[in-house]
């Protein structure tokens, strides 16, 4: 997706999202469930980049936010990850691996270790989440445009297809989830926490591409590649 389509893609969605809001001040029904399974493992490739001081103290003060509320899972300091392309939903042990991982190591070889960079970061606001999301280099956006293509024509052709189902393929958001709040909508206090933080800009990030068996937020991670 061009330069310019993406932003446009990042403010129409937090327009959609604060509009939403407006009509629907409380948070709604609480989910019975976590947005992933929390126990579970799954393949992965995308960056793990060193936090700068700006995403230091943005990530402290989601974590702040969030303290002593159940609903609210933010994204620990150490877990700041942004997903190059998902393979799996959560489905395997911590040190189970994949049955086809063969196949899927000789795929990744023509896209393993090389970087990525992000920029222009910025908050996005879904309903009941918070990103961090930001454009893509070109050669990554192409890069991963071409390994979605690469595992819909491999025996991966299934699972990825069950972890974007309601995604298109390659999804077109780069973003890091800081915060998943287990209800339909967000409360007040992160509301104005995204308000007061939307015109912001926390630089960008890069580091060089990696394929991992991961739990839901990167903070236990065992490199496959």
């Amino acid at each position: 997706m061009p330069h310019a389509a993406l932003t446009t893609l990042y403010e129409e969605t937090s327009a959609r999202t604060l509009a939403l809001w407006r009509n629907a001040p409380g948070i709604g029904e609480t989910m019975q469930s976590d947005y992933y399974d929390k126990t579970r493992f799954a393949p992965a490739t995308g960056i793990q980049p060193l936090l700068s001081a700006a995403l230091r103290v943005l990530l402290e003060e989601v974590n702040t936010l969030a303290e002593g509320d159940p609903l609210a899972d933010a994204m620990p300091l150490n877990g700041l990850h942004f997903t190059f392309l998902a393979v799996t939903l959560p489905l395997y042990q911590r040190q189970q691996r994949p049955e086809k991982l063969a196949e899927l190591l000789e795929i990744w070889e023509a896209y393993r270790a090389m970087p990525t960079c992000i920029s222009e970061l910025q908050l996005v606001a879904l309903p009941g989440q918070l990103l961090l999301a930001g454009i893509p280099d070109s050669d990554s956006a192409a890069a991963r445009k071409a390994l979605a293509q690469r595992l819909l024509r491999s025996g991966w052709r299934d699972e990825i297809t069950a972890r974007y189902h309601n995604t298109p393929l390659p999804p077109p958001f780069w973003h890091s989830t800081l915060l998943r709040y287990r209800a339909q909508r967000l409360p007040e206090p992160w509301r104005e926490f995204f308000l007061t933080r939307r015109q912001q800009r926390y630089g960008a990030v890069s580091a060089p591409r990696q394929l991992v068996m991961t739990n839901y937020n990167w903070t236990q991670v065992d490199t496959l590649d």
